[in-house]
């Protein structure tokens, strides 16, 4: 039986986001270039200054133009600026494109210098299919163009490139990269901008029915970002663990629903209750040994059509985060 997903291409649709992002680069303080093969490469954020904008419309490209992301002001409800994001199509765009699933390395030798490593997001990820979890989802694009998004301070060397295009079946020219360093405006907006997707990973390492989420949407506050790569990666995460809401509507038992909202949300994790940069610090720098649970936002509805009734867990800190934002 064809899969009902089979007839969407996130990196069809993310196409003529690109473009846009490409005509519109001087007004979003973005650089563009192509290496000597012909890839595109989009500089948000090294070089050029970018900006929130260009993270917005990174963001959009990141859900394979199956999100919604949009920036509000509301000072009343204790930060002045929130991103927005909302999805009818939340696995695809969020875990099918927008999740940073793609580990993407090269060694000293074959760079000729500096190891490089970044997570790959973005819809080319769904061209490669390097994940067990495309398998999961029953999920595969096919597509003559890609754009893969890379949270880097430094372009990725040739061979990371060649790996690009191998993996994803693309001539060189229908590729693009785009660069985007969490410490830039261009980076923290884009990864704040993964709130929902945060809580879509979250249900699958719970083993809800991901087929059973339909509808999803989000907000977060947005951090000005910091100098330091370290702080600024935990200022993202702060944004999405404290001040993260998220509103999933499901087709599911409603006990089901009700387990979900009451497991999902990061109060849930034993590392919850401090600033991720010094959670990150005392779990020396490693990833693995923080508890995965914390990946997850602060508070969670859930709406379960078959019965209309709406589940709730969790809650946001928004002081936690002004004491680390904002001056003293």
């Amino acid at each position: 039986m064809t899969s009902p997903l089979a007839d969407i291409s996130v990196n069809a649709l993310a196409a003529p986001l690109l473009d846009d992002l490409l005509a519109r680069a001087a007004a979003l303080r973005v650089g563009v270039a192509r290496d000597a093969r012909g890839v595109t490469i989009v500089d948000a954020g090294i070089e050029s200054p970018g900006g929130i904008e260009a993270g917005l419309a990174v963001a959009r490209i990141c859900m394979g133009g199956l999100g919604q992301v949009s920036l509000r002001h509301d000072a009343a409800s204790g930060w002045p600026t929130w991103i927005d994001v909302a999805s009818s199509q939340p696995v695809l765009a969020c875990l099918a494109s927008q999740y940073a699933g793609w580990s993407l390395a090269a060694s000293k030798e074959e760079t000729g210098g500096k190891k490089f490593f970044a997570l790959g997001s973005g819809p080319a990820r769904a061209l490669a299919g390097k994940e067990a979890l495309f398998g999961e989802l029953g999920y595969r694009d096919r597509c003559e163009r890609g754009v893969i998004v890379l949270e880097v301070d430094r372009a990725p060397p040739d061979v990371v490139i060649d790996k690009l295009l191998h993996d994803c079946a693309l001539a060189p020219e229908r590729l693009a990269i785009v660069l985007t360093p969490t410490r830039s405006a261009a980076g923290t907006t884009q990864i704040v901008a993964r709130v929902l997707e945060t809580a879509l990973h979250q249900a699958h390492e719970l083993h809800f029915p991901l087929h059973q989420i339909v509808d999803g949407t989000a907000s977060a506050p947005l951090p000005p970002p910091a100098a330091d790569g370290v702080q600024a990666m935990g200022r993202t995460n702060d944004a999405i663990l404290y001040g993260g809401r998220v509103h999933l509507t499901v087709d599911a038992d409603d006990e089901h629903a009700r387990r979900l909202a009451g497991t999902l949300s990061c109060t849930n994790s034993r590392d919850y209750g401090r600033g991720f940069a010094e959670t990150f610090a005392a779990a020396n720098y490693d990833f693995y040994k923080i508890d995965p649970a914390l990946f997850a936002p602060a508070e969670v509805w859930v709406s379960n059509l078959r019965t209309g009734l709406t589940h709730h867990g969790g809650h946001t800190d928004l002081e936690l985060l002004k004491r680390q934002w904002m001056s003293q």
